[in-house]
């Protein structure tokens, strides 16, 4: 396919034809942020970040523009877009504030006393390979972070939002950056992986799927690029038998629907103690009954478009091999005869191993709910996944839900009593197949940096 169409998933409706770039034209966007990179490695860390909050201030006044590109260009809520572009301009202005200190050298002693440093130093071109449910977000929290640290950046988008890609690039460059210094690839599969092996690549971080993440680092480790990789997860949220009931239900229907339920870090196993198991399942089937599809554009609305007909398709196919092999629907699992790539917030009990819903990573508003026999059981059952990611506790007793969060459960991040994304200020990352490496919380901005010692005599 030598174009890349975007279609609007609310009707299904084609927005703009893109050309598909050729190896060679990639590798001069490639060649071109090298170029930028070795001017901009010269300037302190101080000198880069004015650049970060003039972008952060360009965000905000295409946030309007912006938020309308991502929900026609996936079916986000309208509202939602407008809070993910506040949260990319707070994510520059944190790497701005915050960056200077996190990078800055360190003093040290080495053999008898002697003086050392250690200088973080920017390596050179970091690939990004990005995906679609957060089209801004994605490629901000590795742009901003490599900025700082002085790296250059290439963006392979996912081409469901190709639009919203190139509208970075652009505002970036109004904001003043140099112009060549984040560029945009329109690439397939096969360029990419030409991209990876390019010697001018120093790095690659992407975020996707556990099956192209292994594609991804694979390609990477024989080229000796260090790679950081945020995969998908089946995200566990425990409801404990002391469990505010209310607190849980509400955020738990958050928690499943946020981004239309498209989200890596959306809760989706519901694993249930015994004692509070009809409490929380009759009260949480309850409240997702009440939401109803809508346009995306619409304040009102709850629950709008998967992001594509393929996503839709991928999400219906899951359910019902979930419900052939036992999964009871509580409520919704019916496709609606309507336009565009509706699904409705659904919810599946008696989900056991071997099922879609309890295996793998259902990416759209679909709750799987798990009976446990009690607490202990229900970490164990949250375990128990090849995934990572993050995951939640309910409970009364705060302190108790901590060391649980703490010592026992085996993911990267943990909730307790809320649901949340992300914040510019804690890391974000996973364990087992949800990947490796993190971002924000300043952590982000040391994965690509070379740490250099330097020894001195006195």
């Amino acid at each position: 396919m030598s174009k890349i169409e975007t279609i609007n998933p609310a009707t299904d409706q084609p927005i703009k034809s893109y050309p598909k770039m050729s190896e060679a034209e990639a590798i001069k966007t490639v060649e071109a942020s090298h170029a930028a990179f070795l001017e901009w490695r010269g300037k302190t860390h101080e000198e880069r970040a004015p650049y970060l909050l003039a972008i952060a201030e360009k965000l905000r006044d295409h946030a309007d523009e912006l938020a309308q590109l991502m929900t026609d260009e996936m079916g986000k809520l309208l509202r939602d877009g407008k809070t993910e572009v506040e949260l990319c301009a707070k994510i520059f202005e944190y790497t701005a504030k915050n960056g200077p200190e996190a990078l800055a050298d360190e003093e040290r002693t080495h053999g008898k006393g002697q003086r050392g440093v250690v200088t973080y130093q920017p390596i050179g071109v970091i690939y990004s390979i990005q995906p679609w449910n957060f089209p801004l977000y994605q490629p901000v929290r590795v742009l901003a972070a490599n900025l700082m640290a002085g790296n250059g950046c290439v963006l392979k988008h996912a081409s469901i939002c190709t639009g919203s890609g190139l509208r970075l690039r652009e505002i970036c460059i109004e904001a003043g950056l140099p112009e060549d210094l984040f560029g945009v690839v329109l690439i397939g599969h096969d360029v990419s992986d030409k991209l990876i092996e390019h010697k001018l690549v120093r790095g690659v971080t992407m975020t996707g799927s556990d099956a192209a993440g292994r594609h991804i680092g694979a390609t990477a480790a024989k080229a000796l690029k260090k790679t950081v990789l945020e995969l998908g997860s089946n995200d566990a949220y425990l409801v404990l038998e002391d469990a505010d009931i209310e607190t849980a239900v509400k955020f738990s229907v958050i928690g499943r629907l946020y981004n239309n339920g498209e989200t890596c870090v959306s809760a989706k196993r519901f694993v249930v103690a015994d004692k509070v198991y009809d409490a929380f399942t009759d009260a949480f089937v309850a409240k997702m009954k009440e939401i109803e599809m809508g346009d995306p554009k619409e304040e009102a609305t709850k629950l709008g478009p998967l992001s594509s007909q393929d996503q839709f398709e991928t999400v219906r196919d899951q359910v019902e091999k979930s419900v052939k092999a036992g999964a009871k629907v509580l409520c919704g699992g019916d496709v609606p005869d309507r336009d565009g790539a509706y699904y409705p917030a659904t919810v599946l009990g008696d989900v056991a191993p071997g099922m879609p819903a309890y295996d793998d990573e259902i990416f759209g508003p679909v709750a799987a709910v798990i009976r446990a026999e009690d607490d202990q059981d229900a970490m164990r059952i949250a375990n128990d996944s090849r995934y990572g990611l993050g995951g939640g506790i309910f409970s009364k007793d705060e302190e108790r839900a901590l060391k649980l969060a703490r010592e026992h459960f085996d993911t990267g991040m943990v909730r307790i009593n809320s649901f949340g994304a992300a914040d510019p200020n804690m890391p974000f990352g996973g364990v087992k197949d949800s990947g490796y490496g993190r971002e924000h919380g300043g952590f982000g901005m040391k994965e690509f940096v070379n740490a250099k010692s330097v020894f001195l005599p006195s």
